[in-house]
């Protein structure tokens, strides 16, 4: 089933009592924030802007960093508030049937529309954050951000005087085990896995559709634009993230 979210919700999915839901750039939209691979999406019209997020380029090049600031710093300038695909969210948890909330988004809306934080798997990391390549160690955004705006234009940590970056998983860059570990536990152990505006193209988060499906959940997507996955999906929704998820996640009656 493809298209609208369909009136009444199928039995499956108003019984479902264990939801694991992994969310994209899709649901920020709304928020304010670009998504990435869209028809209007930043790599999509800067293919360029993609180094600033690849390890390789971060690493080797001054300039490429001080741009990564510079963006972080304009990003950070941005009223991001969250949107009602976030909140349904929080009342899908209220409803006590979120069994896990994944996310490939690193902005941290979820946790400010109320997700209970220990229930979000951040698998790219949080861009709330700075982390030393060197080190390790870890400290506010904030306070890189106002390093920057007081003159130093690619700030080194202060610990070790190694390179700093935002604690974010960039192009190249291993994703933390213990969250991949939890987050294909949570996809192997759902009654319905949720893909709520995400491509799903990237892998391994693409890949919990199928973990899923092969465990026995039902699996819906709600993207604007086709995904490799809408065939394996039960049921497809293509209308505006916003407008879908209050209704596909009301409480059942």
């Amino acid at each position: 089933m493809t298209g609208a979210v369909p009136d009444p919700l199928p039995d499956w999915l108003s019984a479902a009592a264990r939801i694991t839901v992994l969310t994209g750039a899709g649901i920020s939209t709304d928020s304010g924030i670009p998504d990435y691979r869209g028809p209007n999406g930043v790599w999509t019209r800067d293919p360029d802007a993609e180094k600033l997020v690849t390890l390789s380029y971060y690493v080797a090049d001054p300039d490429i960093r001080r741009r990564a600031w510079l963006m972080r710093r304009d990003m950070g300038a941005l009223d991001i508030r969250p949107n009602a695909g976030h909140d349904a969210l929080v009342g899908l948890e209220r409803q006590g049937r979120l069994r896990t909330l994944i996310t490939q988004n690193v902005d941290g809306l979820h946790q400010a529309a109320g997700s209970t934080p220990e229930r979000v798997l951040e698998i790219h990391g949080t861009v709330h954050e700075v982390e030393c390549l060197g080190c390790g160690d870890r400290t506010s955004m904030d306070d890189a951000l106002a390093r920057v705006a007081a003159g130093e234009p690619d700030p080194a940590c202060l610990v070790c005087g190694g390179m700093l970056k935002s604690a974010t998983i960039s192009f190249g860059q291993m994703l933390d085990p213990a969250v991949i570990e939890a987050a294909v536990d949570a996809a192997a152990d759902c009654d319905v896995f949720l893909a709520v505006g995400t491509s799903l193209t990237v892998h391994p988060a693409a890949g919990l559709v199928d973990l899923a499906a092969r465990h026995g959940a039902r699996v819906v997507v709600v993207n604007a634009e086709p995904t490799p996955y809408d065939d394996v999906a039960d049921l497809v929704v293509t209308e505006p993230i916003g407008t879908a998820l209050p209704p596909l996640l009301a409480a059942p009656a």
